[in-house]
């Protein structure tokens, strides 16, 4: 299971686990943070996986996801960014090893690269692609029009969840973006490999 994908993570500097559910790889995620700051980036992986709930039961889980009070929001963002855990999905990762993130707030790309004693990234086998160019496509493609629909975005993508237009729409939300060609040089770095479709 993701033998290539694997080696190539492992030899840019991340550790890597694997699990064949969701179900799995929560109760090994539980096991892993307790009593922690955990901070979760935007992510209908960790939604489907309802892994706020579990992890909220031993830690202090930050999610801004769901609240719609701007401030409140904002709030919520900034306290997940100062937190020691931080959880994240990705929007595409290509089984060179390269991780590729798109953001509208920049919240969650500014999470990932830097100051955290640890970041998981957690992966669905929907989100990998052959390579470089390839989650770059499916990150600005199906990740990003999907998303869009999901936020009511007035945006052309929105409207058929098909491609990106690369509008100058003032509700964009793809306004951001990171790859990590390797792992950041300070922190732990783990990604979680599932062997099942989840989030976009």
């Amino acid at each position: 299971m993701f033998i290539n994908l694997v080696k190539n993570l492992e030899k840019l500097g991340y550790q890597v686990s694997c699990f064949g559910s969701a179900k799995e790889a929560s109760i090994y995620l539980n096991s892993q943070i307790d009593h922690q700051t955990v901070g979760f980036g935007g992510s209908m992986t960790l939604e489907q996986m309802g892994l706020f709930d579990s992890l909220s039961k031993h830690n202090t889980v930050y999610w801004h996801q769901g609240i719609s009070d701007k401030e409140a929001s904002k709030n919520m963002r900034m306290k997940a960014n100062a937190a020691a855990i931080y959880i994240s999905s990705v929007n595409g990762i290509a089984e060179t090893g390269e991780i590729i993130n798109i953001d509208g707030n920049c919240n969650r790309i500014a999470s990932i690269v830097y100051g955290h004693e640890k970041v998981y990234f957690v992966i669905g086998k929907n989100k990998i692609a052959k390579d470089y160019d390839s989650a770059l496509y499916r990150a600005r493609n199906t990740a990003g029009p999907l998303n869009a629909k999901r936020l009511g975005a007035k945006t052309p993508c929105a409207a058929d969840a098909k491609q990106c237009y690369d509008c100058s729409s003032p509700e964009r939300i793809c306004r951001g973006l990171s790859v990590l060609w390797g792992k950041p040089m300070t922190g732990e770095y783990e990604v979680i490999l599932i062997d099942e479709v989840l989030g976009y």
